[in-house]
């Protein structure tokens, strides 16, 4: 790279770094932000639990997470006013080359007339029902509710004492979250929530580098540090590269600070059962605030008989404190501590885009199937639109997923994975991300589950003449230990089968199933071998 690019690079940075400081000192409500550290000091004093990770290592997954296996995750927010793209609106919009900053110019003009807080008038959530929302994902079988509480934009959707910009009193002057959480306790399901915010720090940073209202003093409750990146490249779309952590001009102690004030606020004021963090919290400066939040939400949890779970990305947790998330991914082998995988029903965005393409009910299905053979859990996307409501291609999907575990849910939920998660052609692509490399399941993909004595095979995609041949189970298997005394077809009845040296042969009755959705086998069995 040329010298006086280099030059040129480095004196922006620190022109950057110096707005980043001026702002420290009016982004933040430090007389609330410094009250409730001061409490959560004094009650991890007391607690039982301390933070460091070794205190915290004695953590197991809650027996309501394990028997849920289904919840669905909502983004919401100003970012579904523009509906373009996806969710990363707010920071790309100020990215310049990004589809989303011209865009945004072409629509709504120059970005130091029309920034991003300009969008929040517009959110009115006018036809937001919350009731109605957790009656649909009721309907479609989720046993756990997550709605994103703070995105990386860092408007908050809940009542905050630690920032003004927040739902209760602007955009839908609702507390959005707390309008959830009654909803979804009333409807008996697990209230759990998420906190993006760790990536605001950085999030707005591109704005600092032309005029836009990012650099506007006024706006910095909103924009935050504004935090510049100091290496010359991300990825395409304009997220950062999870490689260049070390490369960011690291959080303060001001940042740091609110960062575990708003999640134990968050803790104090709607008392979830799971916590959702996104990524940037595997930052190293966030380590001994990370462990001080966790230790809190254990012990308050605790305290008032919860089951709380934290899920995390990366290997930020060591993990024995938390719950392993794979976003948009799954696993390609059993994993003997739960887990969890988090998608969406729509395949370009979390939050509501236009023109988005859906995924259909017997995907999700699929996947959720082979999730749960692997000790996972299926966490279910929604984005709901700027007016408060869901858009009927997801309804649609969701009403098909609830369709379907209304029949067959025996098969999945409160089960436990069984020695061998399955068989079959079609393998997994595993990690984060992932999920666009997965190829349609075929009739020879099977998939096993357990609930005490019972065995649950579920095949993945309904053969077109009805037969099935599972080769796992044939006669004189290791995998039994007693012999098959009974098969049934959930919502179906008795099977024909038999059982050979090839393998555990079906007929399955015929249907009227176009679509050949995913089917579960009740196997009961007989006295010893």
């Amino acid at each position: 790279m040329p010298m006086r690019r280099l030059i040129r690079m480095s004196l922006a940075t620190a022109a950057s770094l110096l707005a980043v400081q001026a702002a420290s000192a009016q982004t933040y409500k430090t007389e609330a932000v410094d009250k409730q550290v001061a409490r959560v000091e004094a009650k991890l004093k007391r607690g039982k639990l301390k933070p460091d990770w070794e205190s915290l290592g004695g953590f197991k997954a809650p027996e309501w997470f394990r028997d849920a296996k289904f919840g669905i995750f909502i983004h919401w927010g100003p970012y579904s006013v523009p509906g373009f793209a996806n969710e990363w609106y707010s920071r790309n919009m100020y990215v310049p080359g990004n589809a989303a900053y011209t865009y945004h110019q072409n629509v709504f003009g120059p970005q130091s007339r029309f920034g991003y807080k300009d969008f929040i008038p517009k959110f009115k959530a006018e036809r937001f029902d919350a009731g109605e929302w957790i009656a649909l994902f009721k309907q479609a079988g989720a046993r756990y509710v997550i709605p994103v509480a703070e995105h990386c934009d860092g408007f908050a959707m809940y009542a905050s004492d630690m920032t003004d910009w927040n739902a209760a009193v602007m955009g839908p002057k609702r507390d959005v979250t707390g309008e959830l959480a009654k909803a979804t306790r009333a409807a008996g399901l697990h209230f759990g929530l998420s906190s993006h915010r760790a990536e605001h720090y950085w999030w707005y940073g591109a704005g600092r580098g032309y005029e836009s209202d990012v650099n506007d003093e006024r706006y910095t409750g909103l924009y935050g540090p504004a935090a510049p990146r100091t290496l010359p490249a991300d990825n395409p779309d304009g997220e950062p590269n999870p490689s260049h952590l070390e490369n960011w001009f690291p959080p303060d102690d001001a940042f740091l600070r609110d960062w575990l004030a708003r999640g134990t606020e968050l803790v104090d004021k709607y008392q979830p059962e799971l916590i959702y963090l996104d990524w940037w919290t595997m930052a190293p400066r966030f380590d001994p605030y990370l462990r001080q939040f966790t230790a809190y939400y254990y012990n308050e949890a605790k305290a008032r008989g919860q089951g709380p779970a934290i899920t995390y990305k990366g290997e930020h947790f060591p993990a024995n404190a938390a719950l392993y998330d794979v976003e948009r991914g799954k696993l390609d082998a059993l994993r003997l501590l739960p887990w969890q995988t988090d998608t969406s029903v729509s395949i370009g965005s979390w939050g509501f885009a236009q023109n988005d393409r859906y995924r259909t009910a017997k995907s999700l299905v699929g996947d959720m199937i082979d999730v749960v053979s692997k000790n996972g859990n299926l966490l279910l996307n929604v984005g709901p639109r700027a007016d408060g409501t869901i858009p009927e291609e997801a309804v649609r999907v969701l009403r098909g997923i609830g369709a379907w575990l209304a029949v067959n849910g025996e098969a999945i939920y409160e089960t436990r994975p069984w020695k061998y998660y399955g068989e079959g052609t079609t393998f997994a692509a595993t990690g984060e991300k992932s999920e666009g490399a997965n190829k349609a399941f075929t009739p020879s993909d099977i998939r096993f589950t357990t609930r005490g004595e019972t065995l649950y095979a579920m095949g993945l995609e309904r053969p077109a003449d009805g037969r099935v041949l599972i080769k796992t189970l044939y006669a004189g298997s290791p995998y039994l230990e007693r012999p098959i005394a009974s098969i049934e077809l959930l919502g179906g009845g008795a099977v024909e089968w038999r059982q050979t040296d090839k393998g555990l042969a079906i007929t399955l009755p015929a249907a009227d199933d176009p679509e050949r959705m995913p089917y579960a086998l009740r196997l009961r069995f007989g006295g010893s071998r």
